[in-house]
């Protein structure tokens, strides 16, 4: 039987606009969804059925109708401040902290017509790549409930793939949009450091941190892209480089272009850590180089040049990010064992060690620039292994969990160190019916290359068309 969500994002918007169905029907849908599925699947922290309603019924008084994302709804990561709206942080520190102001994010999404559910789930402070707290239950992803959905936009995650939601942003420090997307089988997008306005990464310690679309498809995730680069004022000198081809669903609707693409299953953590990867993480990267030379393009595996230097460096940059959790004294206890940690080790690091750092990580980004120069894009699997048991990750030892965290996770981070845009496409399911992605690292600026493949493998593989036993 038909049903709303099972519309792309772009259809139910175009729905919108012919008043095929309205803003309140849409949201009504979805809330509904929520209240029916979310119980045992841990996408949301907070649903704001209300508010989401009376936005819905006055949106035609408050934003034009052509506005790029007029009366969908999606959810706010709860990292980020929406005005009136507790926001935890994943925290039992912050668990009765309500803002007065909204963040940035949230205010474009606003004005673009967009319509907030809620908050969806993420971990302590977002430190961690899978979104299990002590103050909400685990995100599940809807393919196995007995597995973690990655992290930290692990929430947003679940909700597109169950569809509670047509899509959500996130925010990716470390991989925290496209590590949920590829255990949940969606389209998860880290654009290039200065991209988008709204959350350029420079404010970031090490310019780590930007927002970015999950989604099911390529075009819905260039839709949602779209609307963060074009709303608001850039506030900075530097910026990402731009395509001169108009917005960027432009290249993912016609998915065009042959391409030279580079295939590196080697990573920044080979020194430091055992990286192994799992028989269904080399079966979804062959059947993508597959039918990425059917298409016709070129393709050339590499290694990357050795670095023992990235793993400490990143670590201590981690560390120091996590030093200014507003946590003292018994407030510290409050913390899990991974942020204390965390945090504990990022007050001891010195002045000059966090410059050492910075500085070693910023020639890093040079090296991998010019290790990628000669290829469009260079393909990885998108995580070592298949997605992770609730419970899998040491809730005592931290660093244990963080030498499990890389072994997950060793093809993401380096691409929020350079900056560079890095797309997640679930090509693959398991025997178990579990997904199965790969991730395509572009040149900065280089989002309308990596949602062109994107489009063509979609078209091939036509995951969209996969959903979880909740659809």
């Amino acid at each position: 039987m038909f049903e709303l969500h099972h519309l792309s994002a772009q259809e139910q918007w175009d729905w919108l606009q012919r008043g095929e169905v309205t803003p309140v029907e849409l949201t009504r849908h979805y809330l509904d969804r929520i209240e029916r599925l979310d119980g045992h699947l841990g996408a949301f922290v907070t649903v704001t059925a209300e508010a989401a309603l009376q936005r819905a019924d006055s949106l035609a008084s408050q934003v034009p109708k052509t506005a790029p994302l007029w009366g969908l709804p999606l959810g706010d990561k709860d990292l980020v401040n929406r005005a009136g709206v507790r926001t935890g942080y994943g925290s039992r520190l912050m668990r009765d902290f309500v803002p007065e102001n909204s963040d940035p994010i949230v205010e474009v999404l606003d004005a673009a017509g967009a319509v907030s559910l809620g908050k969806t789930s993420a971990p302590e402070f977002g430190l961690p790549s899978y979104t299990e707290s002590l103050v909400a239950p685990p995100a599940r992803t809807p393919w196995n409930t007995a597995l973690g959905a990655g992290g930290s936009s692990g929430g947003a995650a679940v909700a597109v793939a169950a569809g509670l939601l047509p899509f959500a942003p996130g925010s990716d420090g470390g991989g925290s949009v496209r590590i949920p997307a590829a255990a949940c089988g969606l389209v998860g997008l880290k654009p290039s450091r200065g991209l988008v306005p709204s959350g350029t990464g420079l404010s970031s310690l090490g310019g780590l941190v930007v927002p970015g679309p999950l989604a099911r498809t390529v075009a819905d995730a260039a839709m949602l892209l779209d609307a963060l680069i074009e709303g608001g004022d850039y506030p900075f000198t530097v910026r990402a480089p731009r395509w001169d081809g108009g917005a960027l669903l432009n290249a993912a609707v016609r998915g065009e272009g042959r391409f030279q693409l580079g295939v590196m299953t080697t990573s920044p953590w080979d020194d430091a850590y055992d990286i192994e990867i799992a028989p269904e993480a080399s079966a979804a990267l062959s059947l993508a180089l597959s039918e990425l030379d059917a298409v016709g393009h070129g393709i050339e595996e590499f290694a990357l040049e050795p670095d023992e230097s990235y793993a400490p460096n990143f670590r201590t940059i981690w560390q120091a990010g996590a030093a200014g959790i507003p946590a003292e004294g018994e407030q510290l206890e409050l913390l899990e064992p991974l942020t204390k940690w965390l945090v504990l080790r990022g007050r001891q690091v010195t002045a000059r060690e966090l410059s050492s750092a910075l500085g070693a990580l910023v020639e890093f980004e040079r090296s991998i620039i010019r290790q990628f120069r000669r290829f469009d894009a260079v393909v990885t699997p998108s995580l070592a292994m298949t997605p992770r048991p609730v419970g899998w990750y040491d809730a005592e030892d931290a660093e244990r969990n963080f030498a499990q965290q890389v072994q997950y996770t060793p093809f993401t981070s380096f691409a929020n160190v350079t900056g560079l845009p890095a797309i997640t496409l679930p090509v693959a399911q398991t025997a178990e019916g579990l997904p199965m992605g790969v991730q395509l690292v572009g040149r900065p600026g280089g989002e309308h290359v990596l949602l062109a493949i994107g489009a063509q493998l979609e078209r091939r593989l036509q995951w969209q068309r996969r959903h979880p036993p909740q659809w």
